[in-house]
């Protein structure tokens, strides 16, 4: 009886049991499946014609949506989906089972919702390429479940909590890169020990990269790039093993390379760009023998190039340019076969190309400009057939240029400039070229007649080279064909600023010759005190200070010829009213045409100024730094007179006066569209690079403003007026009274009397934001340190005059622009990049757009290139 009653006691534990483990279950399905599908519903992303539900008698069945056996929703999956609206409207709290939620790509807007730290299981989140805003929620940190955090490309702001590392601690990736983050990077990281993915590069981090990094033994990636942080590379990065991708780019860190790096011997990718970064280049990074792509350009790095990089055998990216390198080009580069990409430029590099450079058959871009290299280019070069990027440029190479040039088909952009290259211009492939620049050599010769297929091309430039010889139709019918062969004597054509081509006699008598001469001379001795000596100026002329002072020296010249005084009083009419087109600083400017039919802008001291010691000096000053430096965007001077009685000097004409007057008059605003105000800015960009990093010692201007910037027919820029110009003397203290104009001046000359190249970087960001807005950005400056800059729109600061920027390549260009302007306008000097870097980024160009120009703030500008990636 007793054994009949247990076993019916067991039976009905049983049957309870059985009703407990399978009726609840789904019991509790019904309740919380319809909260669920109502919670769905209010989104209002289902059901819709974005997302159909297709008449489906069970929401597990929706797109997007995976349940679990019971019916409990457990992934979201809204990826592939553009939604409109705010995530808010995702009740987080009716989701329990939730393991995965990715919502990326959906346009959604808004701030993360609270509630979100109620979805205790969840393993993954993704939340990325999106339009949130708003901090991140504290209840974040209650996921301590999460494998997978990802909310990079939005537009959170405030700091990264700082109890992240002590309860997300089995988080594996976390991204949080693309965002207005602020703050420090929380130390706590370092106890998620198995985080393998760590970025949160572009945010406005700021502090020192915290040691407790080196305890993430299983990361195998590591970006902190684009932020604030400084302070030094902690040596405990090295206890990193395992990491794969490192980039601390874009920052201010400084100090040195801790030889530690070269433990990470598992290390593909590492850059450290734009940077404060000194000392050597350490051999021990040539120890990480499977190194794919290094990058250590805009540094402050110095010594040589260690010979040990031959080792690096699967390098594909190499780019050191824009440090202090010294030292010759080592031949062990030629070791590197797999080498893609190789940019040395902007260094103190000398020697000559080592001929091992043919061996780097893969090469497609080569950059070895603006260093010391000597010596001819070798042929070897013919042997890189997969070139398309060449730069030889600013350098002192000499003799003529190789024909196996002519080899490298693939040859898009080639630039020999400013360097000694004689002999002919050598006839090169043509079809493909869209850039080449051999201008400010001495190449001979007449152009070649291949040179007519030159329809296409984006920029040539042949000016300032001893070029003869009728100018080949396909130059005379480019608009800006003056600009690429000014400065040769011998060339004739119908080009306008050339002179007309003459027919030859078939014989010429030799005696007529000899009476030529004969006339001449005579004309010389006799007529000689009539005329004044012209004094031609190369690259180093310097005139006779201690003439000057006497005031006897009277030197009038051009670069092809002689212009005589009388000249210059008879095309002024003995300087009349008539032809003057303004006044300056000090002196009036006159336009003249001389009897070669070339026309000049003249800038005359008057009598009263010319006693005032301060125009004297400034005269003075303009003369003797003009006829040392050559730039092509800045004012030529063709000659000077420096008489107690009559002072002036004679420049290049340029047809559209000043930057200040163009931007002025609405109809010359009209004609200076988008694409010619980018251009303008970076050639005054240029101009000031040239002016602060490849003259020694380096000179800055002192008085950038748009007065002083001048335009060509073509709209090309200027710079002009070194009245004020200064030489910075390493062993000076650069101290000197103020100057400039009022509203270009950086702030802290204010309170320092110190000159340096980041005064002038300041007022090339005031003349370029300028630029594209149409007028002086005076109030906008008195904003830039409020927060009320930062919801400003760019459109809206943009000259109202022309019509938006089209997206595309004009867009882009327009944002590159506006956010290297921005960068220069930091009021601490030490954070206004240099004049180099800004250049560079102008000419690399490698970038593209990630949102529309319409939806870019001065916010995102000023957080350096958010808006743009490579």
């Amino acid at each position: 009886m007793v054994s009949f009653k247990y076993c019916a006691v067991v039976a009905i534990v049983w049957i309870a049991t059985n009703i407990i483990l399978n009726v609840a279950p789904i019991l509790s399905k019904s309740s919380s499946s319809t909260e669920e599908v109502e919670a769905l519903l209010r989104t209002g992303w289902w059901g819709t014609t974005s997302i159909p539900v297709y008449n489906s008698t069970s929401h597990c069945e929706w797109d997007g949506i995976s349940c679990n056996k019971f019916g409990n929703v457990i992934g979201i999956d809204l990826s592939p989906y553009y939604l409109v609206g705010e995530l808010e409207k995702l009740n987080m709290s009716s989701f329990p089972n939730l393991l995965s939620l990715d919502l990326s790509y959906c346009g959604l807007n808004g701030n993360i919702p609270h509630e979100i730290g109620r979805l205790s299981k969840l393993n993954y989140l993704r939340l990325s390429y999106n339009e949130l805003t708003g901090m991140l929620p504290l209840s974040m940190t209650n996921l301590t479940q999460l494998l997978v955090l990802d909310i990079s490309h939005n537009s959170i702001s405030g700091s990264i909590p700082t109890e992240i590392g002590n309860r997300m601690w089995k988080l594996t990736s976390l991204r949080l890169s693309e965002n207005n983050l602020t703050g420090r990077l929380p130390p706590s990281i370092g106890k998620i020990t198995q985080l393998s993915i760590l970025n949160i590069s572009s945010n406005h981090i700021t502090g020192e990269i915290p040691t407790s990094l080196g305890l993430l033994a299983n990361l195998t990636l590591l970006d902190i790039s684009h932020n604030y942080i400084s302070g030094s590379i902690p040596s405990s990065l090295g206890l990193l093993a395992n990491l794969i991708f490192l980039d601390i780019s874009h920052n201010s860190i400084n100090g040195s390379i801790p030889t530690e790096i070269g433990r990470m011997w598992k290390l593909t990718s590492l850059r450290l760009s734009y940077n404060y970064l000194t000392g050597r280049l350490p051999p021990c990074i040539c120890k990480i023998t499977q190194l794919f792509h290094l990058d250590i350009s805009s540094n402050h790095i110095n010594g040589s190039i260690p010979s040990e990089i031959g080792s690096l055998l699967e390098l594909n990216y190499l780019d050191i340019s824009s440090n202090h390198i010294n030292g010759s080009f080592p031949s062990e580069i030629g070791s590197l076969l797999e080498l893609n990409h190789l940019d040395i430029s902007s260094n103190h590099i000398n020697g000559s190309i080592p001929l091992e450079i043919g061996s780097l058959l893969k090469l497609n871009h080569l950059d070895i400009s603006s260093n010391h290299i000597s010596g001819s280019i070798p042929s070897e070069i013919g042997s890189l057939l997969k070139l398309n990027h060449l730069d030889i440029s600013s350098n002192h190479i000499s003799r003529s240029i190789p024909s196996e040039i002519g080899r490298l088909l693939k040859l898009i952009y080639l630039n020999l400039s400013h360097n000694f290259i004689s002999g002919p211009v050598i006839t090169i492939p043509l079809d493909y070229f869209e850039y080449l620049d051999v201008s400010h050599n001495h190449l001979s010769g007449t152009i070649p007649i291949s040179f007519n297929s030159t329809y296409n091309w984006q920029s040539i430039d042949l000016s300032y080279n001893d070029l003869e010889g009728e100018i080949p139709q396909g130059f005379q019918v480019r608009s800006n064909s003056f600009q690429e062969l000014r400065g040769n004597k011998g060339l004739c054509g119908s080009v306008k600023g050339f002179p007309p081509c003459r027919k030859r006699d078939r014989f010429v008598h030799l005696g007529t010759i000899l009476l030529v001469i004969i006339i001449i001379s005579l004309a010389f001795f006799i007529l000689g005190p009539v005329f004044f000596y012209c004094k031609k100026v190369g690259k180093n002329t310097k005139f006779e200070e201690r003439a000057i002072k006497k005031g006897n020296l009277f030197s009038v010249w051009n670069y092809d010829g002689r212009i005589v005084y009388e000249d210059i009083i008879k095309a002024t009419d003995n300087f009349d009213i008539r032809h003057c087109i303004g006044t300056g600083g000090y002196g009036s400017v006159y336009k003249a045409q001389l009897p070669s039919g070339e026309v000049v802008a003249l800038k005359k001291l008057h009598r009263l100024e010319a006693e005032e010691p301060a125009f004297d000096r400034s005269f003075k000053n303009e003369v003797q730094m003009l006829t040392e430096i050559r730039h092509r965007n800045i004012v030529k001077l063709y000659g000077f007179c420096l008489h107690n009685r009559c002072m002036f000097l004679i420049y290049e004409y340029m047809e559209r006066g000043s930057l200040f007057c163009a931007l002025r008059y609405d109809d010359e605003a009209m004609e200076l569209n988008w694409i010619r105000r980018v251009n303008t800015i970076k050639g005054i960009a240029h101009a000031l690079s040239y002016m602060h990093h490849d003259c020694n010692p380096p000179i800055v201007h002192r008085d950038i403003s748009s007065s002083n910037i001048l335009l060509d027919s073509e709209s090309e820029a200027f710079v002009s007026d070194f009245g004020t110009a200064r030489r910075l003397y390493p062993n000076s203290s650069n101290q000197t009274v103020l100057a400039g104009t009022f509203g270009y001046i950086a702030p802290e000359l204010a309170y320092t009397m110190e000159v340096n190249e980041k005064c002038d970087v300041y007022s090339f960001g005031v003349v370029a934001l300028e630029t594209l807005m149409g007028r002086h950005p005076g109030e906008l400056l008195l904003s830039l340190a409020s927060a009320s800059i930062q919801n400003i729109m760019l459109n809206d600061v943009l000259d109202a005059r022309l019509p938006a920027p089209e997206r595309g390549m004009i867009s882009r260009d327009v944002v590159l622009a506006a956010t290297l302007t921005f960068s220069c306008l930091h009021s601490e000097p030490k954070c206004r990049p240099t004049m180099l870097r800004i250049s560079q980024e102008f000419l690399a160009c490698k970038y593209s757009l990630t949102k529309p120009l319409q939806k870019i703030s001065l916010g995102q500008l000023m957080n350096q290139d958010i808006c743009l990636i490579k």
